[in-house]
């Protein structure tokens, strides 16, 4: 068994069950996470899925901040909906990259799943960045992203890996149901 594959595991099961219980804590053990998976995606050749993880060192010290501080008056920030012009621009944005990305990999690499792993890696970044600002609908993201995850990862034989992405899976119904409960909790003065 790998032990940088055991470390990712362990620490995104971690860094998810915290980001569903809206702990801060939950932002350094994915930076964690993040790191060891570089190494991950970059033996298993999943390219798209190694570089998302160094975009998404940059998003979690960017949601690590913006919890603490994006709220009102630099507050802590609180659980809302994405709002519609946002979720366009993200859909759209998704789309796009996902071709682009698909087929550059495509055509430029030895990627095992170019267009899969392009639609994760795009997908991925809307979610994370819908995450940093504590919108609800990134759990829904997460779902879809999660799913193709699973199967793309198990053709790749990382079966310790799709088993966390199943696990993520489960957390992101955990998620959305405590979020959106969150949301709903009248606001303390």
């Amino acid at each position: 068994m790998n032990p940088f594959e055991v470390a990712g595991v362990a620490s995104g099961l971690l860094g998810v069950w915290l980001m569903t219980r809206q702990k801060i804590w939950a932002w350094p053990v994915l930076l964690f996470s993040s790191l060891v998976f570089i190494v991950v995606f970059f033996r298993a050749r999943l390219y798209a899925a190694m570089s998302l993880q160094v975009v998404y060192i940059g998003l979690a010290s960017y949601g690590w901040h913006q919890w603490l501080h994006g709220g009102g008056g630099h507050g802590r920030l609180r659980v809302s909906r994405v709002p519609r012009r946002v979720a366009l621009a993200l859909a759209g944005a998704g789309a796009a990259l996902t071709a682009a990305l698909g087929t550059w990999l495509d055509l430029r690499t030895d990627q095992a799943l170019p267009y899969a792993d392009a639609f994760t890696t795009s997908f991925s970044l809307a979610a994370q960045f819908m995450q940093a600002r504590k919108y609800l609908e990134n759990w829904a993201v997460w779902l879809a992203v999660d799913f193709v995850y699973i199967g793309m990862l198990r053709s790749q034989d990382l079966d310790l890996t799709s088993l966390l992405y199943l696990v993520y899976l489960v957390l992101a119904i955990l998620g959305l149901r405590d979020w959106r409960r969150s949301m709903a909790a009248p606001t303390l003065p």
